[in-house]
């Protein structure tokens, strides 16, 4: 037993004053003895015993009350099971993320962890509260309440690792127990390292009722015809009920098109033509399940005029011009003796074709250029210097030519799978004539080949850099060495390879994803581009170029849906972002990894746990009880014994 205010035991030494009392009143009085009273005196002596016996009792409880009460004023305790984490700090880590959509036996799980938090959450406890985007550090649920009953889903996937960084981040001279309430949907063993032996984590892991979902995945346009676009929309079944799902598309809010999908596999497909036109809307699909993953916008722009440029020796640029045709690029071809170094920064793609040498001023400019989000295409020269070509490819990537061997190779592998070749075969393609070539660079390299010999090093290399891509070619394409410019395979390369996917492609970014995009205009040192619809305006982080403004996307929007790009009040372009798919396979949970963790069905347990296991078993109470006890117990002395 302990005490909170021990100093009041010294007043134990007032027990003294009733034995000082009760020996005074058993003074020893001289006895007289009277002749004629014989039958009083055997009286006498029986009152005298029943007398003492009365005092004895009164000072016995006397001394148990006045002990009684100064125990009761010392605040008697039996020390609690866990009081050694009595005065750890709270932290709740809420997951706001959009798989506690899904429902369970009493509704969403987010909004029923809500509800809990606000109904059994004591409303003296101090604690933190992190959700995926916010954090409110050492509040009350008073002071919370509206925040929490506005909480909105968030686009940002739920990382216990980073919540446990910031907690930690969190200085203080206590233990932390964290409160963890999320569906683990994605949730890794690797994410519950972080976690110290200084913390003490509960998990509560809610559960949906069912686990099914769709959701439409990408889009891209499979196929640019003379008049229409052929879109393609690709969608996972995440489940074993493979049900027939409403497919509709929107162009400025307006039903354009509407179609039923089958579903035969978990991923399927499905096409829509429209006109060849500005686009600026969006693909749903109807699913009773997870509903921030059933849309997916998207704009396409006014299609713009390619510029490409070649650099080489104008006899071996001829075959290039007959790819680049006026109808949809801008096509010009300079000897490097002749180029014109301020017209780079307009073009959207670079060939060297066969340069002996890539002078330092060029390499210089043609590293801008690819940051600025242009794409550069390297034919190497048969006489070319290697250290020349290797030093200028090592900004760009890993890719690094070695011997020119002479060894007649066929090239006989597509990558289909590459984005290069999105929308150019209708089906995979292996009984065609293998184009060739007599002589080609030994090649060390980590880029993803796009095509390859038939001894499996790489023909056509490529390297995605922000916006922008790189690719290196391992041989001259000159007619002597190779008779790639007569193979059907030459169009849909070069063409694929100089189009720039802001002028020609579908404009969807996904939130969260840092990524950028330029915009072609003009503007002053003063001037900033606002992107903006209907419900949300933000200004991106921007930087200025010499013809385009480069926008970054890291933080904002928070919010999907189709945006414009405005210089003032006028509108630039059309823009569109969505959600990340990471939330939409709800089988992605693996309870195991908590195993080694305390769980609980609700927040109602937690509290209650750590009250009960922490809290001090206080006993004056009873010692009062029995100081009012040993008061009525001598009051009964005193009136009923004789």
């Amino acid at each position: 037993m302990h005490f909170k205010q021990p100093e009041i035991l010294y007043f134990l030494f007032l027990l003294i004053v009733p034995i000082l009392v009760h020996l005074f009143q058993l003074r020893r009085f001289k006895k007289e003895y009277f002749t004629n009273v014989r039958f009083l005196k055997a009286l006498s002596i029986q009152t005298r015993k029943s007398s003492e016996i009365k005092k004895w009792l009164l000072l016995a409880t006397r001394i148990a009350l006045l002990t009684a009460i100064i125990l009761a004023f010392a605040q008697p305790f039996f020390e609690s099971k866990d009081s050694k984490n009595a005065s750890n700090e709270m932290y709740i880590i809420l997951d706001n993320s959009f798989s506690m959509q899904t429902k369970g036996k009493k509704g969403e799980l987010l909004k029923r962890a809500i509800q809990e938090l606000l109904e059994e959450t004591p409303e003296s406890t101090n604690f933190s509260l992190l959700t995926n985007t916010d954090n409110y550090w050492n509040t009350d649920i008073k002071t919370i309440r509206s925040e929490l009953q506005n909480l909105k889903y968030s686009a940002t996937p739920f990382q216990i690792d980073n919540s446990i960084a910031k907690i930690k981040a969190h200085k203080s001279a206590f233990k932390k127990d964290i409160v963890i309430i999320t569906d683990a949907v994605g949730l890794t063993s690797n994410q519950l390292k972080n976690i110290g032996t200084d913390i003490i984590p509960y998990f509560i892991i809610p559960k949906a009722e069912q686990r099914n979902n769709v959701s439409i995945d990408s889009v891209f346009i499979r196929q640019t015809l003379d008049d229409f676009y052929e879109v393609s929309i690709n969608t996972t079944n995440y489940s074993n009920d493979f049900k027939p799902v409403p497919v509709a598309l929107y162009n400025q809010n307006k039903l354009i098109a509407k179609t039923i999908l089958n579903f035969k596999n978990k991923n399927e497909t499905v096409n829509f033509t429209i006109p060849k036109q500005v686009f600026h809307g969006y693909v749903s699909i109807e699913d009773n399940d997870l509903v921030y993953d059933n849309k997916l916008f998207f704009s396409i722009s006014k299609i713009k005029k390619t510029n490409v440029l070649s650099i080489g020796a104008l006899d071996k640029n001829n075959f290039l011009s007959r790819i680049y045709t006026d109808d949809e690029f801008n096509y010009a071809s300079f000897a490097l003796n002749a180029l014109d170094y301020n017209s780079i920064d307009k073009q959207d793609a670079i060939v060297l074709n066969e340069l002996d040498e890539i002078p330092q001023a060029l390499q210089t400019t043609l590293k801008s250029f690819v940051n600025k989000g242009g794409n550069l295409i390297v034919i190497p020269s048969e006489g070319g210097s290697i250290v020349n070509l290797n030093s200028f490819l090592k900004q760009f990537g890993s890719t690094q030519f070695q011997s020119l061997e002479s060894n007649d190779k066929q090239i006989t592998k597509i990558n289909f799978s590459h984005p290069l070749f999105s929308g150019v075969f209708e089906s995979k393609t292996n009984n065609f004539q293998y184009p060739k070539t007599k002589k080609d660079f030994t090649i060390t390299t980590n880029s993803s080949a796009v095509l390859n010999y038939e001894d499996q090093s790489p023909f056509l290399m490529a390297d995605r850099i922000n916006t922008s891509s790189v690719y290196v070619f391992s041989a001259p394409l000159n007619i002597s060495n190779s008779n790639f410019q007569q193979s059907p395979l030459i169009v849909p390369v070069f063409y694929k390879m100089a189009l720039s996917k802001q002028n020609n492609g579908i404009n969807a970014f996904t939130i969260g994803n840092k990524s950028s995009y330029f915009v072609p205009v003009l503007l002053s040192k003063d001037e900033i581009l606002t992107v903006k619809n209907q419900e949300n305006s933000f200004i991106p982080v921007q930087q200025l170029l010499s013809n385009k403004v480069q926008l970054f996307f890291d933080d904002s929007p928070d919010k999907a849906g189709n945006y414009v790009i405005y210089d003032a009040k006028k509108a630039i372009e059309n823009i569109s972002f969505n959600y990340p798919r990471t939330e939409s396979n709800l089988d992605q949970v693996d309870l195991n990894i908590l195993s080694d963790y305390k769980t609980s069905d609700s927040i109602s347990t937690i509290f209650d746990t750590l009250q009960t296991s922490r809290s001090d078993n206080q006993i004056w109470k009873w010692f009062i009880i029995f100081a009012l006890l040993f008061l009525t117990l001598e009051m009964a002395i005193i009136k009923f014994v004789k």
